[in-house]
């Protein structure tokens, strides 16, 4: 299958560059270019894109709230986004996530990571397993957001192994590497990921990391064993 994708970003040479790259690649194809938020948003639903690569500045309505308003329309709940950042901007890059955003990537991305992350956020993985990455967001996310925290009680309605598996997805763990550590098949538990988030209504994998945190099943600087 195709992955179609949508470029946002305000700077056409960026753009370009990437539709360069990701037209030559067999199995995805470009189908938008957005300069601002709001032309995202639009070209998302016009042009039904599987991937979203978005940069966060960008004039009338930057990347975050995009993401949000993509986040909220149910139609489209299988779309993936894949926010761009200087990785100066570590609070917006959290804000993003919370937003609905899968992962991230620096804006000077080598061309092979870049493609191996929008084939990784298209099949619903998250961007989040480099060690300078997963303290980015264990630093920031442990910090409770000012509104719309996440109710603890909900995680009552998971059993003993679906909150094990949580929160080691919490700690950035791939499926082969929590399947070691619980002497079960990846497949299991890409089983238990799957009822995690159909229960706690995550889009994807970033979000049950977003979740892991801000209940407290996760925190700052906590090994896992």
């Amino acid at each position: 299958m195709t992955i179609r994708v949508l470029l946002a970003d305000d700077q056409a040479l960026l753009r370009g560059t990437f539709r360069l790259l990701i037209d030559a690649q067999p199995d995805m194809e470009v189908v938008g270019e957005a300069s601002n938020g709001r032309e995202a948003a639009a070209l998302v639903r016009s042009e039904r894109a599987d991937v979203v690569v978005m940069d966060i500045r960008m004039p009338e309505v930057d990347g975050i709230e995009a993401t949000r308003i993509i986040g909220r329309d149910e139609d489209l709940a299988g779309v993936r986004i894949l926010v761009l950042t200087t990785f100066e901007e570590d609070e917006l890059v959290i804000e993003a996530l919370r937003a609905g955003a899968s992962g991230f990537l620096g804006k000077g991305v080598e061309p092979a990571e870049l493609l191996d992350a929008i084939r990784l956020v298209a099949d619903g993985e998250a961007l989040l397993s480099p060690a300078a990455t997963k303290g980015l967001i264990a630093r920031l996310l442990a910090q409770p957001a000012p509104h719309d925290l996440v109710d603890t009680r909900r995680l009552a309605s998971l059993t003993p192994r679906e909150r094990e598996v949580l929160t080691l997805v919490g700690t950035g763990l791939a499926n082969d590497e929590i399947a070691e550590r619980l002497f079960v098949t990846p497949v299991t538990v890409k089983t238990h990921a799957n009822r995690a988030m159909a229960k706690l209504g995550a889009r994807d994998r970033a979000q049950l990391v977003v979740i892991a945190y801000e209940t407290g099943l996760v925190r700052a600087g906590e090994q896992q064993v």
